[in-house]
């Protein structure tokens, strides 16, 4: 069934409509990945966007129940090239159509994707509308127009409670602010005892869990569209070591003083080579943000840039001089893409074990 997406610049993309036949606004961001469309459509980071794939064939491995992000995806639609009808994989349990359907969200195939891209690159992101062929022009676009940007998506896709994830080792509070299960899997792998608190959880609240480390999550939005996030993180830093990623480093910037701002068509990909400044080494990434920290708004702060991206030169990681304290902006826990940066995870729970046995000393020495 033909179906369009409309723009608010007025350019209308013609195509073949599957999933869902509901409409459907949101803003259009294009992912470069290659594979991985599982884990992307079920990332709560996109939460209200319409997603594009620059890569032509999606869909020709299925959808199977082990490979989501969250339970329920957040994002408005999904627009492809072309979308695989059947596919072959010995894990694929339906194809994107079928759970597109059981999810209410509206896909649309059949358009040159290439040329959304290039428009979305030059003209920044742009708000849209998937819907069908009967609808007024005029009225969709008079309705993107007028239409504001979402600023609650980081209340919408976390947890309304807290809940605990045992293990045996050390006991990490992680801040929902749009969590990846992938992040989850990573503490649970090794062995972290962790409890899971909401978005607007307060540093009291998170001290009486009595944690050994923090783990700031990534999440969709604007960071200055969630005030109570900064409050929280300056109330825990320095009690307690703390680890952030995404969302959580952009978080993590502006409580220390810092500024953030929008990109013009953000990262969402999985091949974005990040250099760490120390080591002279490049990891090559996963990401999906479509805001950074200004790197000059740090000179006044105690923040220091221990990442850049390669290929724009733009801040993705960031350490605290005085407390034990780190971020990056990429996503070390891949899901999906490249683990080349998992290691980070070590180095947290290294940071935890060193900051432990500094206590004891003073204890010791006191």
């Amino acid at each position: 069934m033909k179906r369009q997406l409309i723009l608010e610049d007025g350019t209308i993309f013609v195509g073949e409509g599957f999933g869902s036949e509901i409409e459907k606004f949101g803003e259009v961001v294009f992912n470069t990945g290659m594979t991985g469309y599982q884990e992307i459509l079920s990332d709560p980071s996109y939460c209200g966007q319409i997603v594009t794939l620059t890569y032509p064939l999606i869909g020709n491995y299925g959808v199977n129940r082990d490979d989501f992000e969250s339970i329920n995806p957040a994002i408005s639609g999904f627009i492809v090239n072309e979308v695989c009808d059947q596919p072959s994989n010995f894990r694929s349990q339906f194809n994107l159509d079928e759970y597109f359907k059981s999810k209410s969200i509206p896909g649309l195939s059949g358009i040159d994707t290439r040329k959304l891209t290039r428009i979305i690159r030059q003209y920044w992101t742009l708000k849209g509308a998937i819907c069908g062929m009967d609808v007024n022009v005029s009225e969709v676009m008079n309705q993107l127009g007028g239409r504001t940007l979402p600023t609650d998506q980081v209340k919408q896709v976390s947890t309304k409670g807290s809940y605990p994830s045992p293990g045996r080792g050390h006991r990490v509070v992680l801040v929902d602010f749009g969590m990846k299960h992938g992040i989850l899997r990573e503490l649970n792998h090794r062995d972290c005892d962790v409890i899971v608190v909401p978005y607007n959880v307060t540093a009291e609240e998170i001290l009486r869990l009595k944690p050994d480390g923090i783990m700031l999550s990534n999440g969709p939005g604007n960071p200055k569209d969630v005030p109570e996030a900064i409050e929280m993180i300056n109330g825990v830093l320095g009690k307690v070591p703390l680890f952030g990623i995404c969302l959580g480093h952009q978080l993590f910037a502006l409580a220390g003083g810092a500024d953030t701002e929008k990109m013009k068509f953000g990262h969402r990909g999985s091949n974005h080579p990040v250099k760490h400044l120390k080591s002279g080494k490049v990891a090559i990434t996963s990401q999906n943000h479509g805001y950074t920290v200004n790197e000059k708004s740090l000179a006044s702060t105690k923040l220091e840039v221990t990442h850049i991206a390669l290929n724009d030169g733009s801040v993705e990681g960031l350490r605290h001089l005085d407390y034990p304290a780190f971020t990056v902006q990429y996503h070390p826990e891949a899901s999906p893409g490249p683990e080349d940066a998992n290691s980070l995870f070590n180095d947290f729970l290294q940071m935890i074990e060193n900051f432990k046995k500094e206590g004891e000393e003073l204890c010791q020495n006191a």
